[in-house]
């Protein structure tokens, strides 16, 4: 038998939205949160809970996502990880989009929680206690025009996810891969998605009710979770049993940008 450890919680992607919305559900349940996040917001946001601490880094470098772990390491061990933080780019892949952003984009979206995973989960398997969740989305089931390298992304951590899953069971360490929809968070003028259908016509989701379902289904080991509405998991499930093709070209009507070439 594992003693369960004192819980203390990892939230990157937590200066606003749905990662700022899960920190202060932990604190609310007295869990002292490391908040990470590269914005000066996530500082304010940290020294306005009970256990909150704010860590600026920048999760897109090696050396923000080292700055992480070492700031982690001064406290302990994290029994919740929440691997929250992600970015698109919105436009054209092969036409106005710069190169380092779209590399940005994967180095934050894959690469950060691939490589923090692969500190932090070693200790919870130790332990035989952990609980994991990593934002994912709808749109792992669709090809992305207008947000190629976001669609792709989020199928990687959705696929990756499920093959944690299978061998961490029986562990005590369990991951959740959350699923939201379309939410009302920073996220589209962030990834310069403004001037889309996606960003001003498609109803969203409160990220406070994503959070807290998120949370409930992280702290009960469930797989999968959809966040926001029940139109959420119909919207996915429609989406894989489209073919790609059309699952493609219904997604550009709603990503793409006013004045795109095609």
């Amino acid at each position: 038998m594992h003693a369960i450890p004192t819980p203390f919680a990892v939230v990157t992607g937590a200066s606003s939205g749905i990662g700022l919305a899960l920190a202060r559900r932990f604190d609310a349940e007295g869990v002292e949160v490391v908040m990470a996040a590269d914005e000066e917001a996530v500082e304010a946001e940290a020294a306005a809970l009970t256990c909150g601490r704010a860590v600026r880094a920048d999760l897109a470098t090696e050396e923000g996502v080292d700055h992480l772990v070492a700031a982690v390491r001064e406290i302990g061990e994290p029994t919740s990880l929440v691997l929250n933080a992600g970015t698109a780019v919105g436009g054209e892949f092969a036409g106005g989009t710069a190169l380092s952003d779209q590399l940005r984009a994967v180095d934050l979206d894959v690469r950060a929680v691939v490589h923090l995973a692969k500190v932090f989960l070693p200790a919870m398997v130790r332990r035989g206690h952990g609980r994991v969740l990593v934002t994912s989305s709808i749109v792992d089931a669709a090809p992305g025009p207008y947000q190629v390298v976001y669609n792709a992304s989020k199928a990687f951590l959705s696929n990756f996810t499920a093959g944690l899953r299978a061998e961490l069971r029986g562990t005590g360490v369990t991951v959740t891969t959350l699923r939201p929809g379309p939410t009302a968070t920073a996220f589209f003028a962030r990834s310069g998605q403004l001037d889309t259908p996606l960003a001003a016509r498609v109803p969203k989701d409160d990220p406070e009710e994503v959070a807290a379902q998120a949370y409930e289904a992280m702290m009960a080991g469930r797989p999968t979770v959809y966040g926001g509405s029940p139109l959420t998991r119909v919207a996915h499930v429609l989406t894989r049993l489209t073919p790609e093709r059309l699952a493609a070209t219904a997604l550009g009507w709603v990503t793409k940008p006013r004045g795109a070439l095609r």
